[in-house]
């Protein structure tokens, strides 16, 4: 079946890629130049932070994106939401698998120095990974139906529901519980240890992390449209008898 897709514009595309990796570059410098202050325990890899929480925030936008496009998909029948819908939820799980590994290597030589432990099951942890999980769960279930259709509308019902715990398992729950995490029951809120010098890195990194999210989807959606025009062509030529 053939398929009517948006034309890209290719400068504004390069203009953001271009601005995106600036400000990059310009926050990894700045993560590693400054001088932080002395933080118990974790003293200089708390430079981590710079990383590890951008990419959960990135995590949460890209799949609100996702499922923002889901919403419109179940509405329109439009391909190319459900195209825009997994490859954002794609995109986003690579940086909640970043953070995931991130936040295991911090933890490993911080708060768990001295030991073989790599994994104690901490609340903000242990739900991060299922989330992963739901969205593992999501693209075995594209994978596992053959029908366009039928596909883009149990995909985006499931997706809708993916977006919907993200709020209670990556915020609302751990901090109800017990945990090292600052925020936790019993810990000091993140604005309460974190220096003013090392917001001025912070939030410009969930910035970019979040622009680096835009450039990645964007291509992946760009290439998954050429993908389906490819086919397209094929399908047309296989229905007059050519050969492609």
């Amino acid at each position: 079946m053939s398929h009517v897709f948006p034309t890209a514009s290719r400068r504004k595309y390069q203009l953001i890629r271009n601005v995106v990796v600036i400000w990059l570059t310009a926050m990894i410098v700045a993560a590693f130049a400054l001088r932080i202050p002395f933080i118990n325990i974790l003293e200089h890899t708390a430079r981590n932070l710079y990383f590890h929480v951008p990419m959960w925030f990135t995590l949460m936008a890209a799949v609100f994106v996702s499922a923002y496009h889901s919403i419109r998909y179940l509405g329109s029948g439009d391909a190319i939401r459900d195209i825009r819908a997994a490859e954002a939820a794609r995109v986003g799980v690579t940086f909640g698998v970043l953070g995931l590994l991130t936040g295991i290597f911090w933890s490993r030589f911080t708060w768990y120095q001295g030991t073989e432990i790599w994994w104690n099951w901490d609340p903000r942890q242990s739900m991060a990974a299922v989330e992963l999980l739901i969205y593992g769960a999501y693209f075995i279930l594209r994978d596992s139906i053959d029908d366009p259709e039928k596909r883009g509308k149990i995909a985006a019902v499931y997706n809708i529901f993916a977006a919907s715990t993200v709020p209670f398992l990556l915020y609302v729950l751990p901090r109800q519980l017990q945990s090292l995490h600052p925020g936790a029951e019993g810990n000091p809120a993140f604005s309460e240890i974190t220096d003013p010098v090392m917001r001025l890195v912070f939030y410009p990194a969930v910035i970019g992390f979040i622009g680096l999210f835009w450039v990645l989807y964007t291509q992946r959606t760009r290439l998954r449209l050429m993908e389906e025009r490819v086919e397209d062509i094929r399908f047309e030529k296989e229905t007059r008898g050519d050969t492609l």
